[in-house]
Order: C-alpha cells, then structure tokens, then sequence
C-alpha cells in the first residue's frame, strides 16, 4: 500500500484528475477485508414526500392518473425549474435529469422526492400528545421516513441512546417491504443485496446514536435473511460481543407446506462498551409471584348478577396517608347506594367500578379478604377517579406455598402488604432459548393488538411480553434509560417500555419511528378509488395514523379509538384490566423538511422547537415561540435576542434541572461571550450553526 501510495503522488503531480481517480479505486479495495460480506450497494434510496410543499429546485416525481397503478416510468425525476401560476392552479415548468426536454405539470400532479445522498434539514411537527404521567418525560412517534429520522436524531441523541430494538422487513418477498418505492419481491433476483444496502445505511447511523461505553442494539430476524444480517453485524461492530437468541413465538407451529412448521424466530444481540447480558434467577429475569386482581372482570359477575352473587360488593376502606386497608362495610344489596355506607374518618370507601361507571364484584367475599389482609395478601395501589384504589391479593393456593416455605417473603410495601418472589436462589445467565409462554405472538401480539383497536388489521405484531424481556436485560439498571425502535411498526417498543415502567416505578423513555406506508392490499383498493398518496383519506389508512398512534393512545387511556374501555387483562409479571391504561405521557410529530435559509434566518423556530426539547430530555414545558426574544423552561433555554441577556441568565441560574442553552447568533464573538456567562452545569449550543452543520456534514453518510 505505501508504494502504491508514493507512486500515486507522483502521479498527482502530472495529471491530479487521473490521481484522485486512481485513488479512489485504492481506497476501495483497501476497505475490503477478508472473509468480508460483499454485496452491491445499490443506488442510494429515494423517498417520495406526499405533502411535502413543492419548492423550486427540488426533485419531484409525475404521479400517475388518478385511479391508475404506477409504472416503471413513473420513477423518472424531474427538477423544478420554476413555479407559476395559471388561473387558480400553479404550474411547474420540469427540467428531467435524464436530459429528456422540459415539461409544464400542475404542482398538484407532483411529489417531491428526497434522495439519500442530498442534506436534509429536518423539523418536527407535533399532530397530537396524551398526557397521564405527570412530571415522567414524554415518549416520542414519529412519523418519518427512518433514515431521515435516525440522522434527525444524530443532532439531539448522538451517543447517548441505552438500548435499539428493532424488527426489520424480514425480506420474505411477500411485499413486506420497498426499496426506491417499489416492493422487493420474492424473483427480485437482487432482493438480498437491496436488503443489505437497506439495512446497512441505517445500522451505520444506529451504531453512532448508541453509548459506545455501554449499550445494547437488538435486532429480530427469521431464518430468511440472519446468516447475511450477522454477517453484516460482525462488520458494522467489529469491535462489539455478538449473540444470537432463539424465541418461541408459535408453540403450535405455523404450517407452511413442504418445510418444517415453523415455532420460532432469533434475536440478535449486540454489546457495545461493558454491556453483557446479566444475572438473573433461576434462568429468567427475576419474578415476583403474580397476585390476582380483586375486581371480577368478567361482565357475568357484574354486581346484580346471578353470578355476581349477592356479598361481594361491599365497601373497602382505604386510609388516604398509609393506603392501608382499615375497615371491610357491610355488603350491599343490588337496589342500595354507594352514598349511602358509613363514613370512616380519614379513610376513603372503595368499591369495585371500572372506569366506564359499571358496578363489579369483588373476587373474594368481605370474610376471606380479612384473612388475606391479615396475612399481608392484599395489596393497594392508586386507581381512577370511579374507583380511587386497585386492589390484588395473593390466591389460596399461593399462600399456602407462602407457608410451607416453597415461595419467599423478601419483605413488606408500605400498605403492609409482603413481597413474595418464586423460589429461587440460583443465579445463572439466560439461556440462547427461550421458551416462555408469554412470547406467544398469536396471544400477546395480535390478539393484544386486536383488543386494543378492534378490527384493524397488521401482520405479525410482537409479543409484548417478548419485547418486555429482551428490554428489562439491559434497561433494569438504568433509571432514565432510552429506547429507540427505528422499524416502529405496531408500536410494541413503547408500550413495553411503558409497561416496564409501570413494574418498576421507571422513568425510562422512547422514540419510535414509522413511516405511513399504506400496504399493497389496501393500496390497489384506494387507487380503484381515485386516490393516491397525499390525499388525506389515503394517508389516513397509513400504518402510523392507523395502528401506531391509536394503538399506543389505547394502551396509555385504556379506551380503544372508538371510546370503548379496552378488553382484556394483561399477565405475567404485572396484571391488571388493560381499560385501567397507563400512567405515561407521549407526543405524536410528523418529520418535516426545511429550507435551510428559512431555517438559518430563524423563520422556521417553531419547527425546530420540538427538537430541542427531544435533546434536553422531552420532559417539561416546550419553548415553542421565542418572539419575546428568550425563555427558559425547565430542562433548557433558548436566547436569540441579546438585549435580555441579564433576564436570560438570572432566568436559567434559577432553573437548577436546566442544562442546555441554545444560542441563537450568527457572531462568534456573542456566542463565545454568552458561554462565559454561562452556569457551569449548563451546555452551550449555538444555533443554527450546530443544526445546519450536522446536516450538511450527514449528506451522503451511509448512502452508498
């Protein structure tokens, strides 16, 4: 290589094009190593923006006539020349970079086109938040193409992101997934290769977002494309420890004709930095024993019922200081008020009502929950508004393990009630196989997803349980780790995640990314319908506004998107009704894409806004409009004019949780000035110069 090299300069000094040229070549073939996956890099991706306004200088496609399907020459791109207006519609005058002539076409017959190898300068618009955990930061969807959303995500995250896990199109041809918008079929003889190219942009751009010092990427895959995507791991984290899983998720089987049934799937997992897969009891992440839900869930024991049964409804006083149980009333009968039972000082009488105001029972007569609270059985936690506490109690048959020793107490919650945990004491490293029936994807994942928003359809959603799993190895430890999930789908990651904070009173946080994609099926119907992508009965049908966001909203509001209470209880290692939802809070945002002088003038702050806050955490009030000049929230500030110095400053000292100050100047010497002034805790930032940066520097990163 060094000869190589020398004979290279001597070159450079005759003819430098033919150098730079040779070069090049060089550089290539040195990048090659042996044993290395060698695929084609094809084409960098192109991604239509449906929506997106068309500007003059940007690259568009001419969308087919409505009610028509798209064809090979519908993939042409053309560049804006100019905009004009004749009569009510403009028209944009096209020049095509294959060198065809130019062409007038109505602005509405256009969608703009971003290709991979070009800078971006994105922003964020918010279409909606749900907000039912207080102080906890917010979770965050986003609606975007995802390499556009994982460079977005490099300017407020690089580095710092404790866990990925995805579930990528597993390439089975079965127009699971597109490259350059078009499916990649099952006889697309380089369906592999696009796969790769596809896969390797984006884990090049997950590999900088990750803590190098201790992290963890998850990716799930079945037997169509794991041995390439190992390969391809072993090459993007050469330095990293690689693991493969084994997970049940179809106990019965999946019948699929002449070849094995198939029971399973695999999950990678990548260590970056000292993370390793922990200790864990006998086998498994640790396990409390599961206490049932005091309040019967079946509507056939409805109070009033024949099975309900005439004394179980009756009054649990709940002391509002220790939440202790103090007192069991009287049962009541079906024509009696809950108005009318005896009062009890300082303590609030609960009874069994779901949130929607029907009247339950409670599982256990008034007698035999006494024993249980006498034996430290019961446990209390908050509820809602009907039924202000949720009551579990450990069954019969387990309290009788509790004593004769077989389950363990390892102490006492402070409503009195025992911790008890599965027998154990051993301590061993998961094993490569896991055959939990709470991986169960046909019971956890689509009939999950079925409760919580009836009669939509989406193929193969995760256990729920499955993604709790993988997650709770590497996040336990954690108190405010992040999440990332880059192939959102369903949402699954989140509710995890939220889940996971329900069982270990967590702050850990999320941002999921998913397109809109509208699948094949449902395409071919709306285009016989005279739609096409942009309009917004089309978009509505998109797997974000569809699935994702509703299916999400359901899981934290208990309330399915028609306003029914959801059906169903979760299990495992933390049951209660799933219409109880969630105490989390999230925000839905829509990836944008700027002008990068608008950006740099400050005309477009409020689209900016939203990520700066991602950056100092999503949680607190967001600075949405600066106009007066400066404000200070609770995690960061933001000052762009500098007559409000003073204020500024005394603003953000006062802010003890404020880390961040982002400056806007275009003036080295005002930045530099502002960062001496600066509280040590708090990290200067200049903008836009640091937004515009990161971006123009990301062009062509991973685009090969």
């Amino acid at each position: 290589m060094s000869r190589l090299n020398d004979l290279i300069r001597q070159l450079r000094l005759k003819d430098p094009a033919l150098a730079d040229d040779l070069e090049r070549e060089v550089s290539a073939l040195a990048d090659r190593r042996a044993f290395r996956l060698n695929f084609e890099r094809h084409t960098p991706e192109a991604v239509e923006l449906p929506g997106r306004r068309v500007r003059r200088g940007d690259k568009v496609r001419i969308l087919p006539p409505r009610g028509t399907t798209p064809t090979k020459s519908d993939e042409l791109m053309w560049r804006v020349v100019s905009i004009d207006r004749t009569g009510d519609a403009q028209v944009a005058q096209l020049a095509a970079l294959d060198g065809e002539d130019a062409r007038p076409v109505a602005v509405a017959d256009l969608v703009v086109v971003a290709e991979f190898r070009e800078p971006i300068y994105p922003g964020l618009v918010s279409t909606g938040k749900v907000e039912r955990g207080a102080d906890k930061p917010f979770h965050a969807v986003i609606n975007a193409e995802n390499y556009h959303a994982l460079q977005t995500l490099l300017l407020t995250h690089c580095g710092q992101v404790d866990c990925i896990y995805i579930d990528p199109p597993y390439n089975s041809g079965a127009k699971d997934w597109k490259y350059n918008n078009d499916y990649v079929e099952s006889d697309d003889l380089y369906r592999h290769s696009k796969w790769l190219a596809f896969m390797e942009r984006r884990l090049e751009l997950a590999k900088r977002l990750l803590n190098p010092a201790n992290s963890v990427l998850i990716v799930t895959i079945n037997e169509k494309e794991y041995l390439r995507l190992g390969l391809l791991l072993s090459q993007i984290f050469y330095e990293s420890r690689i693991q493969m899983v084994s997970i049940t998720i179809n106990p019965k089987g999946a019948f699929r004709g002449n070849d094995f049934s198939k029971v399973d799937e695999f999950a990678f997992f990548v260590f970056l930095g000292d993370a390793g897969v922990p200790l864990v009891e006998s086998g498994g992440p640790p396990k409390e024993v599961r206490w049932a839900y005091l309040r019967r869930s079946d509507v056939a024991s409805a109070r009033g019922t024949k099975k309900g049964g005439p004394r179980q409804f009756y009054p649990i006083y709940v002391d509002e200081m220790t939440t202790k149980i103090v007192k069991l009333g009287q049962a009541l009968l079906p024509e009696d008020s809950i108005d009318d039972v005896p009062h009890v000082r300082g303590a609030i009488p609960v009874f069994p009502i779901r949130e929607d105001g029907k009247h339950m029972n409670w599982g256990l007569t008034a007698s035999t929950l006494q024993r249980a609270i006498d034996g430290g059985f019961v446990r209390v936690t908050p509820g809602h508004e009907r039924q202000p506490y949720t009551l579990a109690y450990l069954t019969g048959p387990d309290i009788a393990r509790v004593e004769n020793g077989t389950y363990e107490i390892r102490g006492a919650r402070s409503d009195g009630s025992k911790i008890v945990y599965l027998p154990g004491g051993k301590v061993t490293r998961p094993v490569t196989v896991w055959r939990e029936s709470a991986h169960d994807a046909g019971a956890y994942g689509t009939s999950m997803l079925g409760a919580l928003v009836p009669g939509r359809q989406f193929d193969f959603p995760k256990s729920l349980h499955a993604v709790e799993d993988c997650l709770r190895l590497f996040v336990k430890d954690k108190p405010e780790a992040l999440i990332v999930d880059f192939f959102g789908g369903s949402g699954t990651t989140a509710h995890a995640v939220m889940r996971l904070n329900r069982q270990d009173q967590g702050r850990w946080r999320s941002i999921v990314i998913t397109n809109n994609e509208v699948s094949a099926k449902e395409q071919a119907e709306l285009r016989k319908q005279g739609l096409r992508p942009g309009d917004l009965i089309w978009e509505k049908w998109g797997i974000c506004d569809y699935i994702t966001k509703p299916r999400i909203e359901a899981a934290i509001t208990g309330r399915t998107p028609d306003g029914a209470m959801v059906n169903g209880e979760y299990r495992f290692k933390d049951e209660f009704p799933m219409a109880d939802g969630l105490e989390e809070n999230v925000e839905f945002f829509t990836l944008t894409y700027e002008a990068p002088l608008r950006v740099a003038s400050n005309r477009e702050f409020g689209r900016i806004a939203p990520l700066l806050w991602l950056r100092a955490g999503s949680r607190g009030r967001r600075i949405d409009d600066i106009s007066k000049g400066w404000d200070v929230a609770e995690t960061y500030g933001v000052i762009a004019d500098f007559d409000h110095v003073e204020e500024f400053l005394k603003a953000l000292t006062g802010r003890l949780g404020a880390a961040l100050a982002f400056i806007v100047t275009d003036e080295d010497w005002l930045f530099e000035s502002m960062c001496r002034e600066l509280p040590e805790r708090v990290e200067p930032v200049r903008l836009y110069e640091a937004y515009l940066r990161n971006f123009e520097l990301e062009s062509g990163r991973g685009a090969r």
